[in-house]
């Protein structure tokens, strides 16, 4: 065995370099420097992808586009992604991992600022709205023009003064831009996971593995709490700031016109991220092999090249240039060895299923606390990141401990990640009860006379007591009646006169507006939609409340159900496999997931926004009741159906078990305690790995 240390030894450094390439009981400080690096390029991409996600709303209001359009440029990270992971894990693992990660983050920076740029080159936001003010007045114009020299009703057709401003705004989609700066950081982001990962797999100490990759992902779990933070913040602030005074504003945070300062969170997070590519510049290529992945011969030129190639007769030097050539030829062999293992493709199909629920829900989660509950966009990002997420971080971590404490093995990891999915799934049913009533909108939700159960047609808008007045059915400017009920707009609430300005006005003589079981009418209204009910805000709480529950206990299965990925299949195919698997899940769970959500979120959409020059734009208000059911419905369904696909990979996996037992009995007994010995300890060189590939003799002479 000391001969054998002295010939690998040899094998790694120069001869005149009295170094030893093992480190046996502490983390070598150029670990420690990649470990820190690492951790800060999750935060960075985890702050920038989790901001995005906490301007859902404030992208379909400010460039009018239904959820369905958001999430297909929620999904263009993963088309970047798509472009080049399967080629970046591949030949990434071959060249200099650190500096590859280093290029990611530079592109992913320049991405973030690219999808900031349709702020400076837009003209200002037009706020849709019926209030009309008067020249030298502090008053309005009645809400209610009795006449008008228009042959049809005000505002159904593009007005001919903004005949100028729609030639220049349709002359260019400006998401467009969001769109490619979010292809262009999928890109960017492509080797930090496959190349961070296998990077400290292969130079950790096999024990301390599954605890530093857990630390790297509870990181990435605390980046989305800054960045809902950093949304929450941007979303209070005005779309332009500087350029309008925000007396004059109508409208509050809580409405469904508000647009925050989205741009400004795009230029904090793409500076972070430019800051995170600093470190992997000064990284070495490799590092020494601990002793204990060293005296079991599993080093990491085997984890970078195809030992079962009969054309690699040669140990390559991690100093020696690789042959690109070479890897070439072998990567279709490869992907035939990896894609033979029904333990992997099984677990695949499985996290595909999983990874559409997780980025569906996710993704339109805010907006569902503010749909659903009457939260402003910020309050909703403000919980994500202060309540939400923190449970998660805290699962991801928690799993990882547990898996070390207890030395799960790789079926202990599965049975524990599995259970976890379970007891979170059926908590999670809870959520069904935890259902508001629709706002109490005349003419769209309850009609005039307050009687609930109305079917929303566009004449259901008029009424005898607004007849008077000739009001559009294209406008959303609504207004809470003292009545409890919320109307489209002053006109449509047969306001004739108001007083104030800005979001302070008040309309009075609204003839639609009576008070229920008395005769009194011509009441007032005050601009915004009128508050949810007390039983809403009461079950509330509790939403949030078990959101954490579920989201920890889901969560602590995450870090298992990963290192079950990266134990399941031979360590030559590691890095290779985990990018095969980032490669799959973004393909058919991160491009489609955000698209079919937001689709069928859109069906229960009651009142579409208008663009400037016609057509239709955002959603102003959903059926409460219906966008509960299919979002819930459609996120545990998803669930389900990863859950039978559980049981044939049990068995598979407890087959492959007992298969590699066996044909380490007929390789000796000494092999076959090393291969226990390993699996029990979690050791890097696991039981899938063929016998003869780990004989130090054969290590020896390579």
């Amino acid at each position: 065995m000391k001969k054998m240390d002295n010939t690998a030894a040899g094998s790694w450094t120069p001869d005149d370099n009295p170094t030893p390439p093992t480190v046996k009981n502490s983390c070598h400080p150029n670990l420690k420097r990649f470990l820190a690096s690492l951790s800060f390029a999750y935060f960075a991409k985890a702050l920038s992808g989790s901001y995005m996600k906490s301007t859902i709303t404030q992208l379909e209001r400010r460039f009018d586009i239904p959820s369905y359009l958001i999430g297909i440029i929620d999904g263009s990270f993963e088309v970047g992604n798509l472009l080049v992971i399967a080629f970046v894990s591949y030949f990434g693992a071959k060249l200099h991992r650190p500096k590859i990660i280093a290029i990611g983050c530079v592109l992913m920076s320049f991405g973030t600022f690219l999808i900031a740029m349709p702020h400076f080159l837009i003209g200002r936001y037009k706020i849709e709205t019926s209030v009309r003010w008067s020249v030298n007045s502090t008053n309005n114009l009645s809400p209610c023009p009795a006449s008008s020299p228009e042959s049809t009703r005000a505002g159904d057709s593009p007005s001919l003064l903004n005949s100028r401003g729609c030639e220049r705004e349709s002359s260019v989609s400006m998401w467009i831009y969001v769109l490619l700066g979010n292809i262009l950081r999928g890109i960017g982001e492509t080797p930090v996971q496959p190349l961070g990962i296998s990077y400290i797999d292969d130079y950790a100490q096999t024990e301390n593995a599954a605890l530093y990759i857990g630390c790297v992902q509870t990181i990435s779990i605390i980046g989305p709490v800054f960045g809902y933070l950093l949304g929450s913040l941007c979303a209070k602030i005005y779309v332009d700031i500087g350029y309008v005074d925000l007396e004059t504003l109508t409208i509050t945070p809580g409405d469904a016109r508000w647009v925050g300062a989205w741009w400004l969170g795009y230029l904090i997070a793409g500076t972070i991220t430019l800051m995170s590519a600093v470190p992997f510049w000064f990284l070495p290529k490799s590092l020494p092999m601990p002793v204990d992945k060293h005296d079991s011969s599993c080093t990491p030129e085997q984890t970078r090249f195809i030992k079962d190639s009969p054309t690699m007769e040669h140990k390559f030097r991690p100093e020696e240039p690789a042959n690109l050539h070479q890897m070439a030829k072998e990567f279709v062999p490869t992907l035939k060895s990896l894609l033979g293992n029904p333990v992997y493709v099984t677990f695949l199909c499985v996290t595909i299923i999983q990874f559409n629920s997780l980025i569906g829900m996710v993704t339109y989660k805010p907006k569902y606390i503010e749909q659903h509950y009457g939260q402003s966009a910020s309050k909703a990002n403000f919980l994500m990141g202060m309540i939400n997420i923190p449970a998660v971080a805290l699962g991801m971590f928690s799993g990882g401990v547990v898996m070390k404490k207890y030395k799960l093995g790789i079926m202990g990891a599965a049975k524990f990640a599995f259970g976890t999915s379970l007891l979170g799934f059926f908590l999670s049913l809870f959520f069904f009860a935890m259902g508001c009533e629709n706002s109490k909108v005349a003419g769209v939700t309850v009609s005039y006379t307050g009687v609930e159960g109305l079917s929303y047609q566009e004449q259901s808008l008029f009424s005898e007591c607004n007849s008077g007045c000739l009001c559009s059915r294209r406008d959303w400017d609504p207004v809470c009646g003292e009545n409890g009920i919320t109307y489209v707009s002053p006109c449509l609430a047969g306001c004739s006169s108001s007083t104030g300005s800005g979001k302070y006005t008040v309309f009075a003589n609204c003839s639609c507006v009576a008070l229920p079981d008395t005769q009194q009418v011509n009441l007032t209204a005050s601009l915004g939609q009128c508050p949810r009910s007390d039983s809403c805000d009461k079950v509330f709480p509790y939403f949030l409340a078990l959101s954490v529950l579920s989201s920890f206990i889901i969560s602590l299965g995450g870090t298992p159900g990963f290192m079950l990925l990266v134990r399941c299949i031979r360590p030559e195919l590691k890095c290779f496999a985990l990018g095969i698997h980032s490669l799959a899940t973004r393909t058919f769970a991160g491009i489609p997931a955000p698209i079919y959500f937001g689709a069928i979120i859109d069906t229960t959409c009651l009142k579409w926004g208008n663009k400037m020059c016609g057509g239709r734009g955002a959603c102003r208000i959903y059926n409460t009741s219906a966008y509960r059911t299919l979002y819930l419905g459609l996120t545990l369904g998803l669930r389900t159906a990863s859950f039978f696909l559980c049981y044939p990979g049990f068995a598979l996996l407890k087959r492959h078990i007992k298969m590699e037992e066996k044909n380490a009995l007929t390789n000796g007994s000494a092999e076959l305690e090393s291969l226990r010995k390993e699996e029990n300890s979690s050791k890097h060189c696991e039981q899938f790995i063929p016998a003869s590939d780990c004989i130090p003799d054969r290590e020896t002479r390579l």
